[in-house]
């Protein structure tokens, strides 16, 4: 069983992935998919706003 520092260190890893996953998305996403992919980001990150103002999504 992994100690709480290797658990949160793989959370961390996984969730840098995703979210590099959804950008390269949302970069060819049409508006309504762009709001989809939006929210997916709010659920995921705790700085998702300032993700999407980087990003310049509203």
């Amino acid at each position: 069983m992994p100690n709480e520092r290797a658990t949160e260190l793989r959370r961390r890893r996984h969730r840098k992935a995703k979210l590099t996953r959804l950008k390269r998305r949302i970069e060819k996403a049409s508006k309504s998919e762009k709001g989809v992919i939006a929210a997916k980001v709010r659920r995921l990150s705790p700085g998702a706003e300032q993700l999407l103002a980087d990003w310049k999504v509203s």
